[in-house]
């Protein structure tokens, strides 16, 4: 199925078409490892990449034009498909301003300190009970992912649900003003990325960024369950933005979660909505999956929708990978359970996870593996030091800490459980071999720096 027609995209890049053989372009794509035929490949430059050295590949691949620097294109074989711009980025900025400029969907931006990507996957498996819904995948949520995301959205789109990140301030401005939401969602505001603020109030600020691109009429819907809130409202009332719900497990919310309990297959509870309440059930572990849930509904309720249909949906939210999936890992003699929280780490989200670890039961041992977390400043020891009591309530046999944030923690566990502290993640899966029993609960959580995603890689291909 045809997403643009070549000439839609060279009037919008404004750009200059050579050797073209196809009219219609199927999809877009910056990654030669994925891209499929007739697909329109950009060539981006990053700072260890330059996409210009893959345009040749990425034809051979099946590629139906390639969108390329001027300067590149001067020295480039003239018989090679190519839209010629002056820079690959900006001219994909005016794309994805193309693509949502010829949609009627209603459009949902998220962001917030924790919980981005679980939230936009929510929040994407309701609305596609509703309508055609377009949604950003894994955590396509910078300054290329974006409009990236933006420009592959089908015009017949009825739902779109765009993720946006940031670890500096005046980031989410652009982005936003290229998504135009009709909804925007912060989940939370945590201390994450302190290297780059003052305080986690500047993190709130940053994070607010998102109200800038609402569109006329558009709401704004916050997670209750942080310190920022009030400076989130502040900050949307300064707008003039009237259209303010709050969700989650505070009980003033406008939309709170109660009741809230583990069961065998995830967790239940009930999001009651003025004088409705809805049962609701995740298969997931851990309160934050219903929050995520009751962003969802929330979404939906903004919308108009039926919120039956999106809390029954919750029964498919599945965590994705690195962000809580459970793994069996079949040991010869039996099988050990691997929690897989290795996307990312911060302060909130490390606290999130250990109360999963608390809250399962186990006859046998819970093992730890917690890597640094990283983009903290000057406050990074503290941070580090202060999860203590996190880790030992979590009741773990033992903890492998990795990196050298993590020398924080151990010095700080000595005595008190059995730590074994590594420089790096090098050796761990390694060393996990050697300990697993039947039986046992492994979580394995650290910033994307720590390099633990491997760890986890390396289970799963010797216990499959």
């Amino acid at each position: 199925m045809s997403l643009w027609q070549l000439n839609e995209i060279v009037a919008a890049t404004n750009g200059v078409a050579s050797s073209m053989c196809a009219d219609e372009i199927v999809g877009i794509s910056i990654d030669t490892r994925d891209i499929v035929p007739s697909e329109l490949f950009v060539a981006i430059k990053g700072e260890q990449f330059d996409g210009h050295d893959f345009v040749a590949q990425a034809i051979e691949k099946g590629a139906g034009a390639a969108l390329v620097a001027k300067e590149w294109a001067q020295t480039a074989s003239t018989d090679l498909p190519l839209i010629v711009v002056d820079d690959p980025l900006r001219a994909l900025e005016r794309l994805a301003v193309a693509a949502r400029a010829r949609t009627d969907a209603k459009i949902v931006a998220i962001t917030g300190s924790v919980g981005k990507t679980s939230t936009k996957e929510a929040v994407r498996i309701g609305l596609e009970c509703v309508g055609r819904t377009h949604a950003s995948i894994r955590s396509f949520n910078n300054h290329w992912g974006v409009p990236l995301m933006l420009a592959r959205m089908p015009k017949d789109t009825e739902f779109g649900v765009f993720e946006v990140g940031m670890n500096h301030a005046n980031e989410i401005r652009p982005l936003v003003k290229l998504i135009r939401p009709h909804i925007a969602v912060v989940t939370n505001v945590g201390a994450v990325h302190l290297e780059h603020f003052d305080d986690v109030l500047g993190i709130a600020a940053a994070k607010a960024e998102i109200f800038e691109g609402l569109e006329p009429n558009g709401k704004v819907l916050l997670g209750a369950d942080h310190d920022c809130l009030d400076a989130l409202i502040d900050r949307a009332s300064e707008l003039e933005i009237t259209s303010i719900a709050t969700f989650g497990f505070d009980a003033e919310a406008d939309i709170s979660l109660h009741n809230v309990e583990r069961v065998a297959t995830g967790m239940r509870g009930d999001l009651r909505i003025g004088e409705l309440t809805l049962q609701i059930r995740v298969p997931q572990f851990g309160a934050h999956a219903m929050s995520n849930a009751a962003a969802a509904i929330s979404v939906g309720d903004a919308l108009g929708l039926d919120v039956r249909v999106l809390a029954d949906a919750m029964l498919e939210f599945i965590a994705p990978p690195g962000r809580g999936q459970i793994i069996k890992l079949n040991l010869a003699e039996g099988d050990a359970m691997l929690l897989d929280e290795s996307f990312n780490a911060n302060p909130v989200s490390m606290r999130a996870a250990l109360g999963i670890v608390q809250g399962l039961s186990r006859e046998h041992r819970k093992i730890g593996v917690l890597g640094d977390m990283l983009e903290l400043g000057d406050s990074s020891p503290q941070l580090h030091e202060e999860l203590e009591d996190a880790v030992l309530s979590a009741g773990f046999s033992k903890v492998i800490l990795v990196g050298p944030l993590m020398d924080n923690l151990a010095q700080r566990l000595e005595g008190k459980l059995d730590t074994i502290h590594h420089a790096s993640a090098e050796h761990v899966a390694d060393l996990l071999t050697e300990e697993l029993a039947p039986g046992d609960l492994v979580m394995v959580k650290g910033s994307k720096g720590t390099k633990l995603s491997p760890v986890v890689d390396q289970l799963r291909g010797r216990y499959s």
